[in-house]
């Protein structure tokens, strides 16, 4: 298919080995969830995550990746850092929201995802800001399907933020295709008319990810050369998951029941094996 050239297209067998490392990433970022609390450092959880991916035979994708190298296993990005933050001796406040940005490779074979997580009393407007981001996450994969193409997902991921009332989406950073490299061809924006970009094959992985804000879509990278943070200060939110296709419907290989849950709530066909 001339549109799909130099996109990866997996295997059965293959995505089976993706589902491996995307299930290493949802059992982590579980974890993760449950320790994230005040008084935890954003350290703290990088460590508890780098242990637990390589106690169960993966290897962080995140350290050392790109330059300069991220020098940890999690982005943890903390109110208005929307992604890439870097862990370290940042102290968790009640209030405060932290995005956990997690990837591991098993067996050559890359997973990815991501949460927002609430800490202890969160302002009401912030815990909607985390369910429309994550809703609307669910609303691209459920938009998917086998030849569709691949802004049909943010066409619909756009299309209930823009319901829900006046939030920022990210355009300068986007999901992407995923498999034996972390980042690859194509990007998945969160916007967009439907119809667009390459088609939706059996054997394509992808990584969609909505970032959204409380206020403005526009960013600044910080001086440390990671860290992206809103430029009006606002609050931010990250969702993040690795799907594929499969002729029976969509397959989430980041969520540990597959997507069969939300994506039966949503209507949705479920793929996975």
């Amino acid at each position: 298919m001339f549109a799909n050239r130099g996109l990866e297209i997996k295997t059965p067998a293959q995505i089976d080995q993706m589902r491996v490392s995307g299930l290493l990433v949802g059992r982590t970022l579980e974890l993760l969830r449950d320790a994230a609390r005040p008084g935890v450092t954003t350290g703290d959880l990088d460590r508890l995550a780098e242990t637990h991916i390589r106690d169960h035979g993966g290897i962080p994708s995140f350290k050392g990746y790109s330059h300069p190298p991220f020098p940890a296993t999690i982005c943890a990005s903390v109110n208005d850092e929307v992604v890439h933050g870097i862990p370290g001796d940042r102290v968790l406040q009640d209030g405060d929201v932290v995005s956990i940005d997690c990837g591991a490779i098993v067996d050559g074979w890359h997973g990815d995802a991501a949460i927002t997580v609430p800490i202890g009393d969160v302002a009401a407007e912030t815990l909607e800001l985390l369910r429309v981001t994550e809703e609307s996450l669910w609303r691209g994969l459920a938009a998917a399907h086998l030849g569709g193409r691949v802004s049909d997902i943010g066409h619909a991921i756009e299309g209930y933020v823009r319901t829900q009332g006046h939030y920022g989406i990210l355009e300068d950073y986007t999901g992407h295709g995923i498999g034996t490299e972390m980042h690859m061809a194509p990007n998945v924006p969160n916007y967009g008319k439907r119809g667009k970009g390459p088609t939706l094959v059996e054997g394509l992985a992808l990584a969609v990810e909505p970032m959204v804000t409380l206020g403005s879509k526009e960013t600044d990278l910080l001086e440390d050369e990671w860290t992206v943070a809103t430029v009006d200060g606002s609050m931010a939110a990250h969702f993040e998951h690795t799907f594929t296709l499969t002729p029976a419907g969509a397959w989430v290989l980041t969520a540990v029941d597959g997507g069969a849950a939300r994506l039966a709530e949503l209507g949705a066909a479920y793929g996975g094996r």
